[in-house]
């Protein structure tokens, strides 16, 4: 399969579609069926006790694997999420980006799975996985 949206083209929906978002992300690589994405972690993402939040990690989680679906669909916007799941395994670096390994089990025609693997800049193995299915909308 060919990537149908390339990082310019995910920026530019991101942007026109979520602009309430966009500029929490940066895509960093787009290959067939997954996403290379980074979050700069700022103020408004941490917790008490010096980490980063879980909201936040979920937001790159979800994120990573909805750009990954659209950049093998197209523009769809109404993909949307139907499950997730989430394993906090470590406690990522308050002052450092997070970067997000999303990559699609499954493309389908009604439903995408996905698996997002989370990683505080510097750290050795990921502080959070994600498993997250996406119903994609009829053509």
């Amino acid at each position: 399969m060919d990537v149908v949206m390339d990082r310019n083209a995910l920026e530019a929906f991101l942007a026109r579609e979520f602009p309430q978002v966009g500029d929490d992300f940066v895509i960093e690589e787009v290959a067939p069926m997954r996403v290379r994405m980074r979050m700069p972690v700022a103020e408004r993402h941490l917790r008490p006790g010096g980490t980063v939040s879980g909201p936040s990690m979920f937001a790159l989680a979800d994120v990573g694997i909805y750009l990954a679906v659209l950049a093998m669909i197209g523009p769809k916007a109404l993909a949307v999420t139907t499950n997730c799941s989430i394993d906090f395994m470590r406690k990522p670096v308050a002052g450092r980006d997070l970067v997000c390994e999303a990559r699609l089990l499954k493309l389908g025609r009604a439903l995408a799975v996905g698996d997002a693997l989370i990683f505080s800049d510097g750290m050795e193995g990921a502080v959070a996985r994600a498993g997250l299915t996406y119903s994609i909308p009829p053509r």
